[in-house]
């Protein structure tokens, strides 16, 4: 369980660092994000929703308990990397600008199917797990 947990901490921790990286200068509305989102065609009241969103998604997949939340949480961040990565394609970014976001992709698949394969070991040890509570 211990290899188990490092890999999940090693995913959760770097997109964790990713999306918040993005996530912040998004709530500041910086001049930057507010350029890329010209760019791309998207209204700028955007900015601060989809950065505290992002905030709160992380959060949530932080924290201890609230499994339905975390689950959503993976989901929303699934969409935001899909969302992005979609947006580069579509407005003829070239491949070097959106390409890099598959890594997004990676880090949310591993951290979620380790965060699983933690649970089913809590599980199987006879520990707590977030969806059935104690076991004892």
């Amino acid at each position: 369980m211990k290899k188990i947990k490092i890999i999940y901490w090693i995913f959760t921790g770097i997109l964790s660092v990713l999306i918040l990286m993005g996530s912040i200068p998004n709530m500041l509305s910086s001049h930057d994000s507010q350029e890329m989102f010209k760019h791309l065609g998207y209204p700028l009241y955007l900015l601060p929703l989809l950065g505290l969103a992002k905030t709160l998604g992380i959060i949530a997949i932080l924290l201890p308990g609230f499994p339905r939340i975390k689950e959503w949480a993976y989901a929303g961040l699934f969409f935001d990397i899909t969302g992005a990565f979609y947006s580069g394609i579509a407005t003829g970014d070239p491949v070097v600008q959106w390409l890099p976001l598959l890594l997004g992709h990676v880090l949310i698949f591993g951290s979620y199917i380790y965060h699983h394969k933690l649970l089913a070991a809590k599980t199987a040890a006879g520990g707590y797990t977030e969806e059935v509570g104690f076991t004892n």
